[in-house]
């Protein structure tokens, strides 16, 4: 008895919300309708946008309501209202998630009413004589009812307000775009790196070396032990040129990944850091197990990244990686006790591994309330 009375009880929940949002869609009637003239008008047409902006956020909370009492997130998709009056204009027209809100919204204001009977049920199941075992044989049907409401509630709201294969596929395609995007500028960033590198760095030493081998030359005949001493220097600007040369092949794939693979590279990457490091590998370390090249490389970044954030900017001496084989993914989870606040606007590296992880369509978050811990999870799609 006492599972169905808080059941009930959530049900309730869910059907007064229900009713509240009917009735401030009454409400909201009127916001529709000066809209419509507004756009048919042309001069208003600026309120479309910002009235669909609005619909979203409604058509969001009754899908915060739904997930809540079915425990299933209802996914959104919708295409981004930016840029000029105009560009908005035509996203708002050819979003197929505006569609499904406004479908959504026509049969709200049919069915929405159902919710205010949940009042005069629960007051009639727990106030028949005011005692609960009692009222339990009254409440046995009275109870179950508004449980059946909450559920036709939320059946009809999750399949009217669930996007449709078209919306879906929209989103996939502006994620795909801004992931490219991301991807691209990323890539010519690593390629100035590399030009800068080879420039200020190796092609220096190798001009260099070439002067001091042609210097020796030409005085090995007349002053022997001149042209020695040129050869000792040009012999230590050949060992900086080759140590640059290993830090550029380093920052494109580093060769420790092949040698050793990523748990290896990672307990590696753990000892240079500088903090109190322990790392756990889960599936990864069985011989033969090896990811894609491309997924070694951006999970071996990415670990890099994060603890060399951790060094520099967390206050902590200490932090945890865990390197986990998934049966589609890899996923990295790096922590440290600092202090938490990581910010992404501040320059800490962790646009750079969002876009490093969106171009092989991986996904991160990124978990760092004041006072700490900062959590780093990383998850790369992967086929074994």
């Amino acid at each position: 008895m006492r599972k169905t009375i808080r059941q009930a009880a959530q049900a309730t929940v869910l059907l007064a919300g229900a009713a509240a949002l009917a009735f401030g869609l009454e409400l909201f009637i009127t916001v529709l309708l000066i809209t419509a003239i507004a756009t048919l008008a042309v001069v208003g047409a600026w309120m479309l946008p910002e009235t669909v902006l609005l619909i979203r956020r409604i058509a969001g909370l009754k899908r915060r309501l739904v997930g809540e009492w079915t425990g299933r997130e209802i996914p959104e998709a919708y295409t981004p209202l930016t840029g000029t009056v105009r560009e908005r204009l035509r996203a708002t027209v050819r979003d197929p998630g505006t569609v499904t809100d406004l479908r959504w919204l026509g049969a709200q204001y049919l069915y929405s009413p159902l919710a205010l009977l949940a009042v005069p049920l629960w007051v009639l199941g727990l106030v028949v004589d005011g005692v609960w075992c009692g009222a339990a044989r009254r409440n046995a049907v009275v109870l179950p009812l508004i449980t059946r409401l909450a559920d036709l509630d939320a059946r009809w709201s999750e399949s009217l307000l669930r996007p449709s294969p078209k919306a879906l596929l929209a989103v996939r395609v502006e994620e795909l775009t801004q992931t490219r995007a991301g991807a691209i500028a990323a890539h010519g960033a690593e390629l100035r790196r590399i030009e800068r590198a080879l420039h200020d760095g190796t092609q220096a030493r190798l001009v260099s070396l070439s002067l001091r081998v042609g210097l020796a030359k030409q005085a090995y005949g007349d002053d022997p032990e001149a042209a020695r001493r040129m050869l000792d220097d040009a012999q230590d600007l050949a060992d900086e040129a080759l140590t640059e040369l290993r830090h550029v092949v380093r920052g494109i794939h580093p060769p420790i990944l092949t040698d050793r693979g990523l748990a290896g590279a990672v307990r590696a990457l753990a000892a240079g850091s500088g903090l109190e490091t322990t790392v756990e590998v889960y599936g990864l370390d069985d011989p033969g197990v090896r990811a894609p090249a491309a997924v070694e490389a951006a999970t071996y970044f990415v670990v890099a990244e994060a603890l060399t954030n951790a060094a520099k900017h967390s206050g902590s001496s200490r932090a945890d990686v865990r390197l986990e084989r998934l049966r589609t993914a890899v996923r990295a989870v790096i922590r440290d006790e600092g202090h938490g606040g990581a910010d992404e606007d501040r320059g800490t590296g962790l646009l750079g591994i969002r876009r490093r992880v969106a171009a092989l369509d991986g996904t991160v978050t990124v978990s760092s309330p004041a006072g700490g811990p900062t959590v780093i999870t990383m998850e790369l799609p992967c086929v074994w």
